[in-house]
């Protein structure tokens, strides 16, 4: 049996799994008007439904998005898949080596260097040839049926700007300079609006290195100060 929380996990996934659908789809058929503050307000919604993707993944690589590991890691399977055709089981090894070897050369997510060259090293550790070339395959059979214009903006753009969200509030601010508390890691300052809007309550950072198993939707209420 499925207790409470995993419900509501499994519910909280399908709720953005499905907004990132509905929107996406309505998009391919937007008319394009690049004098319309709607285009720009979009672009910036599917970036955070993205983000909601690798979130809600994240949490499936700690098992909290199900107590089923089936369900747990088939969800996690479709939002990676839906971010960049990103193997579940590859990111899920890389991430629990970041939290084994955190601020360590053996961390995949830390890297020495200004932030350009830690974002570059960040998105090599991750990002494949094949998956390039998959979504490359993706984006031209798309373009049959989609206009191209729409493809760029609402689906290539959001995925790109979501890496530059996800590195900046959960790796660049909470992990760069040193840190002497026991999770080397930084925390944003305690504002819940923000901390969603930014990043789904992943730059309450120090929280989620503490308690690794509270889902991103529970994270606010670790937060002291």
């Amino acid at each position: 049996m499925l207790g409470t929380q995993s419900k509501t996990g499994i519910i909280i996934a399908f709720i953005v799994i499905s907004l990132w659908c509905l929107c996406i789809f309505s998009l391919m058929s937007w008319e394009i008007n690049f004098k319309n503050p709607l285009l720009y307000f979009f672009i910036l919604v599917q970036m955070h439904l993205y983000t909601g993707l690798f979130i809600t993944a994240h949490d499936a690589m700690h098992g909290t998005v199900s107590s089923s590991r089936t369900i747990n890691n088939a969800i996690g399977q479709i939002c990676t898949a839906l971010y960049a055709c990103f193997p579940f089981s590859s990111l899920n090894n890389k991430h629990h080596e970041h939290h084994k070897y955190v601020h360590t050369d053996k961390d995949p997510d830390y890297s020495e260097g200004n932030f350009f060259i830690w974002y570059l090293n960040f998105i090599k550790q991750y990002l494949s040839w094949w998956q390039v070339v998959l979504m490359a395959l993706i984006f031209n059979l798309l373009k049959t049926w989609v206009p191209e214009l729409n493809l760029f903006l609402f689906w290539v753009l959001p995925s790109l700007l979501s890496t530059l969200q996800l590195f900046y509030f959960g790796t660049w601010l909470p992990h760069h300079g040193e840190h002497t508390n026991k999770h080397q890691s930084g925390s944003q300052s305690k504002n819940h609006i923000l901390a969603f809007l930014s990043c789904y309550f992943f730059g309450y950072h120090y929280e989620h290195h503490d308690s690794p198993g509270t889902p991103w939707w529970k994270l606010w209420e670790l937060k002291k100060s």
